[in-house]
């Protein structure tokens, strides 16, 4: 099962979705009693456990849950008060927010680090709700609440819902006038929308770059997007020319020169042209991250190395991509944090 994670993908672009880079170090959220906080790579707290909730660092600030949304900095120190239904990580300055007496009301929000995997690991529903704005490092708002939904921003525009969906610049104003059923985010200047009931990419000027002809489609990565036509998944270039013929059962996006891909009960991984570089044999497959990449074998995840090799066999309930030199992963209802030589760096705590 797809699902679209386009509200908080941006956020892949600032550094690493589950962390904050800063010069000094980087931190990862982590749950301890019940209570967030946030470790540094070594499993050192660094932030003490006191949130609701707490999200990865964009930018020096991170969503954290206190009643309701707010920001910390890398010290722990609250510098935009929590007053939001919802709050998003900021994406090229500007972060969505929702509710802050400005606005009726949250839609639900996902609070795990974000995955590229096709597929949906918590099953966890889509928006819904109103009042969506956009605010400053500052908190102050920039783009008043008015929208049904809301993106982040990437290469400039985020995707906004009154009604239909369209695209905003920074200072609100419409560039690509509402009229989609469904919109993603830019990557590498094209953005999927959905008009009657199909798949196409619109430019950022809002001319149809490929028409709507796909059952569906995802962003593009290394110049190559998947898309799914007649039941099977393939690949198209930014003219809409397939370079992977549809044949696939589930695909996901390329990642150094490689994509995971379904054919028939087992995922593999193929090249640009097509061609299995690390033949369809597990029960599960993401994108490669840091040269490892996510697997399932057997009913437990693991990673794969480039070669196809296991480099940490397959253990974890659920197990998200690497980033800054640690990987998510579930076990028992739990989550920590696993190194690229398999170490538990912080062992999973509710």
């Amino acid at each position: 099962m797809k699902k679209s994670w386009s509200y908080l993908a941006s956020t892949l672009a600032a550094c690493s979705i589950a962390s904050v880079c800063t010069a000094a170090t980087v931190l990862f959220p982590v749950v301890v009693g019940g209570r967030w906080g946030y470790t540094d790579k070594s499993g050192a707290i660094i932030i003490n456990p006191q949130f609701d909730r707490a999200e990865p660092f964009v930018d020096g600030l991170a969503p954290v849950k206190m009643g309701r949304w707010g920001y910390v900095d890398g010290s722990g120190k609250i510098v935009i008060n929590p007053q939001f239904d919802r709050a998003d990580g900021f994406s090229q300055g500007l972060a969505s927010v929702s509710g802050g007496g400005r606005g009726p009301g949250p839609r639900p929000y996902d609070p795990r680090p974000w995955d590229p995997r096709p597929r949906d690991p918590f099953g966890l529903g889509g928006g819904g709700g109103g009042g969506f704005g956009f605010i400053d490092s500052t908190g102050k708002y920039v783009i008043n609440p008015q929208f049904d939904d809301a993106r982040p921003f990437t290469e400039g525009l985020a995707a906004v819902k009154v009604g239909k969906w369209g695209f905003i610049d920074k200072t609100g104003k419409y560039i690509i006038n509402p009229q989609f059923d469904d919109a993603g985010q830019f990557s590498g200047g094209l953005a999927w929308v959905k008009m009657g009931g199909h798949f196409g990419y619109t430019d950022t000027s809002g001319k149809l770059a490929i028409n709507p002809q796909f059952d569906r489609a995802e962003s593009f990565s290394e110049g190559l997007a998947a898309v799914r036509s007649g039941g099977k998944w393939g690949f198209v270039d930014k003219t809409g020319a397939y370079k992977v013929n549809p044949q696939f059962d589930d695909a996901g996006s390329f990642a150094k020169d490689m994509a995971p891909v379904k054919d028939g009960k087992h995922w593999g991984f193929i090249d640009a042209t097509g061609k299995f570089t690390i033949n369809a044999q597990f029960d599960g497959a993401a994108p490669f991250s840091e040269g490892l990449a996510a697997v399932k074998q057997s009913g437990k995840w693991g990673y794969t190395d480039s070669t196809g090799k296991l480099a940490i066999n397959p253990q974890f309930d659920d197990a998200m991509s690497f980033t800054n030199g640690l990987a998510w992963v579930k076990t028992g209802g739990r989550f920590g944090y696993v190194d690229a030589s398999g170490k538990l760096v912080w062992n999973p705590t509710n």
